[in-house]
């Protein structure tokens, strides 16, 4: 008895796994989304008691970008999705008055857990990491000089977010993502730090996605 309810234990887990490839096989273990997202930057930054300069002061703007996203499910529940861009432009500001400009580019890796991977609406969460990548910096204040930024910054990222299926492949999203972006501010005849930004934006997108 032992070894026949062993047997239709193993019987059930293989079918039910077959059961779940083929499910997931069916409706494609690959998404592709394209979204519009707002960018809105947390803005913490230091004082720079030297020049009389409060924390908080140094402000990077708020703004709309374009982004893809590549999902591979692992499992119907399970996924890794990879968030891409190209190099954006940023103006800062100090205290109201613009300063100058940098670019970013921060791909960012993420593994999602999927609350109903069958159901018409699909709700999910993620967490992973960012990479961030400062290029193109012209930052300077008058009477201080060229300011400059770190090159590279990583830190980590959550995401929350759902999709409505709209037929076969093509589904409706909204994403939102909270990531930690820092990065020292120096001068950059001497190299000396003179203040640190956490930029830590909250992105919040919306888009298509199509899954094969």
């Amino acid at each position: 008895m032992k070894k026949l309810f062993g047997l239709g234990i193993l019987a059930a887990a293989v079918l039910g796994s077959a059961t779940a490839t083929t499910a997931l096989a069916e409706e494609g273990r690959f998404m592709v989304r394209v979204r519009a997202v707002s960018l809105e930057p947390a803005n913490d930054s230091d004082a720079i008691p030297g020049l009389g300069v409060p924390s908080d002061a140094i402000q990077v703007e708020d703004r709309v970008i374009p982004e893809i996203d590549f999902t591979y499910f692992l499992t119907k529940n399970i996924a890794a999705e990879l968030v891409l861009t190209y190099p954006q432009k940023h103006d800062v500001s100090l205290s109201g008055t613009k300063i100058g400009t940098f670019k970013h580019l921060p791909p960012t890796l993420t593994l999602q857990y999927h609350f109903q991977p069958d159901a018409q609406f699909r709700p999910y969460v993620g967490a992973g990491i960012n990479y961030t990548r400062l290029s193109s910096v012209n930052l300077a204040v008058p009477g201080v000089g060229e300011l400059d930024l770190e090159n590279d910054s990583i830190g980590g990222a959550l995401q929350a977010g759902f999709d409505v299926k709209l037929n076969q492949n093509w589904f409706f999203n909204v994403d939102i993502k909270k990531v930690w972006i820092k990065s020292d501010v120096t001068l950059k005849a001497t190299g000396a730090k003179v203040s640190a930004v956490n930029v830590d934006p909250v992105l919040l997108g919306v888009g298509v996605g199509y899954r094969f």
